[in-house]
C-alpha cells in the first residue's frame, strides 16, 4: 500500500508540505492532499508556488470542508498521514477530538485506525498548553516532529535542509530514501 494523506495547515512553513509532496511524487507514492483555508494564505505569502501547481503534485486533492471525502473514513486504507506544517490550532483540535474539518477528521481517523500520524508542529516558544497537547498525542502514538534542522550534514542551502527533514519523515514512514545524509556518511 503506497498511499499517503498529506495536509498543509496554516502555520508558517508551508514549504515543508510542498517539499514532502514533491518527494512523495518522485517516489511514486499516491498522495491525498488537504489544504486548509489558512494554509492557502500562508502559501501565497511564503512561497512562489500557486495552489494549482501544488494541486498538480498530488494524486488527489480534497476540499478542506469535505468531511465526506475518502480520508475521513476508517475504511479508506493508507500508509499514514503527515500534517506539514501543523499549526497549534490543528494540534489542539486533534488532541481534543474536535473533527470539524477534513484535516482534523482524517487525523482523528488515522489515530483510531492505529495508522502513523506525523505532525510537523510549528511554533516557538512552546506554551504549556502546546506541550500538554503534544504529550497527549505522543502517548497515543502520534509522532511529534518539529522540523528542526540538523547541521552535521553541512547544509549549503535551504533546499538541503528541506531534503533532510523530508527524508526523516520518510524514515518514520518506512520509505527508503537517499534524501537523508546519514550520520558518519
Amino acid at each position: 500500500m503506497n498511499k499517503m494523506v498529506v495536509a498543509i495547515s496554516g502555520a508558517t512553513g508551508a514549504i515543508y508540505g510542498i517539499k514532502l509532496l514533491e518527494e512523495l511524487n518522485n517516489a511514486k507514492i499516491e498522495t491525498q492532499l488537504i489544504i486548509s483555508e489558512s494554509a492557502k494564505k500562508t502559501i501565497e505569502l511564503e512561497t512562489d508556488y500557486s495552489l494549482d501547481d501544488i494541486g498538480k503534485m498530488a494524486s488527489y486533492q480534497f476540499p478542506y470542508g469535505d468531511i465526506a471525502a475518502p480520508p475521513a473514513s476508517g475504511s479508506f486504507l493508507h500508509q499514514g498521514m503527515v500534517i506539514a506544517p501543523c499549526s497549534m490550532k490543528t494540534l489542539s483540535a486533534i488532541a481534543n477530538g474536535y473533527a470539524d474539518n477534513l484535516i482534523n477528521r482524517a487525523a482523528d481517523v488515522t489515530i483510531k485506525e492505529r495508522r502513523k500520524l506525523i505532525l510537523l508542529v510549528r511554533e516557538t516558544p512552546l506554551s504549556p498548553i502546546h506541550l500538554e497537547n503534544m504529550l497527549k498525542l505522543a502517548r497515543l502514538g502520534v509522532i511529534i516532529m518539529p522540523p528542526i534542522p540538523s547541521f552535521y550534514q553541512h547544509p549549503k542551502t535551504i533546499e538541503d535542509t528541506m531534503k533532510q527533514i523530508v527524508g526523516r519523515i520518510f524514515d518514520q514512514l518506512g520509505i527508503e530514501n537517499s534524501l537523508v545524509k546519514r550520520w558518519c556518511e
